[in-house]
């Protein structure tokens, strides 16, 4: 029962009330509050050890595939819901957009796999549905967490890339490949100028 507690409260209450009360500048500090506690959590379950996040294969043709498959994705949700924005980050600010590429898989990708996919799995996972019904399961608590954008644009992809990554950790056993797969994505999303749902207080929300 206090697992359960424990599981509503990280991955369904809290994100509820994020979306409804977080202000717009609090995003990281609260992905890093979040990670901290999550860490914490996984510290103290039974069986898990930390050496375990080295292993597992990364393919390259794997994660170039996917990159590719989540840039030319993105160029068409861009071009479909705001035309403007495709390449923008890229054209107009590259020396941002190299900060992303830099700063994005260890501020963001690297602690939300920790969060979604370790803690997730390790500690709660033995009480969730299995196979892929569970990664659905998955990918759901996910796009959960990004209801915060209020954009359905951003609730499908993170959605569907939640299932990717929860394949990736749980099913290829690889935490290192749905850091990397994670990370891709976030490039080609910022990269196609899609990066324009995915922050808080964006002109257009839809809910």
């Amino acid at each position: 029962m206090r697992r359960w507690v424990e599981f509503v409260a990280f991955y369904v209450a809290l994100p509820v009330v994020l979306t409804r009360w977080m202000p717009d500048r609090a995003l990281f500090p609260v992905l890093f509050a979040m990670t901290a506690v999550g860490l914490w959590l996984l510290a103290r379950t039974e069986g898990f050890r930390w050496h375990d996040l080295r292993r597992g294969a990364v393919p390259t043709w794997l994660v170039a595939g996917f990159a590719l498959g989540v840039a030319a994705l993105s160029a068409g949700v861009v071009e479909a819901v705001a035309p403007a924005a495709f390449l923008g980050l890229v054209q107009h600010n590259p020396a941002f957009f190299g900060v992303i590429v830099v700063l994005y898989p260890i501020l963001s990708a690297l602690p939300q796999e920790l969060l979604f996919r370790v803690l997730y799995f390790r500690r709660y996972g033995a009480m969730l549905p299995g196979g892929w019904p569970g990664l659905a399961l998955n990918g759901a608590i996910f796009a959960l967490a990004h209801l915060m954008f209020h954009s359905w644009v951003v609730a499908a992809m993170t959605f569907a890339g939640g299932i990717v990554f929860a394949w990736a950790y749980e099913r290829r056993g690889s935490f290192p490949l749905a850091v990397a797969l994670h990370a891709v994505a976030g490039w080609a999303i910022f990269g196609m100028g899609l990066g324009v749902l995915f922050y808080l207080g964006h002109p257009t929300p839809q809910f």
